[in-house]
């Protein structure tokens, strides 16, 4: 965009026009191959003023404007950390941990990534035995800062993706416990009842501050908020 003014560090949606110039929300004529909830979730992409902007400022996806945010809100990316990606497909959040002057980016997604200067990305499962190990050595140090947009591929059945997602929030927060420098971030997908009580009190009494936080770029109608975990006192032992 050649007339847009210059990128502040607060993220809003992008907003234009008045209400009688504005136009309303676009709809899309229902091919006959495409589902119902396909042709809602392609109005909303069409509609939402995150997914205009991140195309527009060279964003892989929608999800840089949540991790902006709360970068924004919270200072978790210093210059020269070290960061570690799980989940991070198709390279948003890799592209803002980049962008604000991390020193080393790892990122691993079981989805293949498009390469990233500045980034090395792996594609692997998270939980396989050996994937952590692999992390760190590209890493080549401790990580400052873990974040977490993983998700899991969802049944229909909410016991099971309940225990799912738990499981993904539980294996990334157990990662961060064990290789975390002191004082570093753990940030984590989570979803409303996503997390057990065990997982919060294991977190709080290893990090000085936890909280949710939902960023203005996570849809208000999803479920969808982030844990965010501050302060890393220390390494428990092995």
């Amino acid at each position: 965009m050649a007339d847009e003014p210059p990128r502040k560090r607060m993220v809003r949606a992008p907003t234009g026009g008045t209400d009688a110039g504005r136009a309303g929300p676009k709809r899309l004529k229902t091919a006959k191959e495409r589902t119902p909830s396909s042709q809602a979730w392609l109005e909303r992409q069409i509609n939402d003023p995150f997914v205009a902007e991140a195309k527009a400022k060279g964003y892989r996806s929608r999800a840089a404007f949540k991790l902006a945010e709360i970068d924004d809100r919270y200072h978790l990316i210093k210059r020269g950390a070290r960061i570690v990606d799980l989940g991070c497909a198709p390279g948003g959040w890799l592209q803002i941990a980049v962008e604000r002057g991390a020193n080393a980016v790892v990122g691993v997604d079981l989805l293949p990534v498009d390469p990233m200067t500045g980034a090395i990305i792996i594609q692997q499962d998270f939980t396989d035995d050996d994937c952590p190990a692999r992390l760190m050595e590209l890493l080549g140090g401790s990580p400052d800062v873990i974040m977490s947009d993983m998700a899991p591929n969802t049944t229909g059945h909410r016991q099971t993706d309940h225990l799912r997602i738990v499981g993904l929030i539980e294996a990334a927060a157990e990662f961060a416990l064990r290789v975390l420098e002191p004082g570093g971030v753990f940030v984590t997908k989570a979803f409303q009842g996503g997390e057990t009580g065990t997982l919060l009190t294991l977190l709080k009494q290893n990090f000085a501050n936890v909280r949710h936080v939902k960023p203005k770029a996570s849809r208000a109608e999803s479920s969808e908020l982030y844990l965010l975990a501050t302060g890393f006192k220390g390494r428990r032992p092995a």
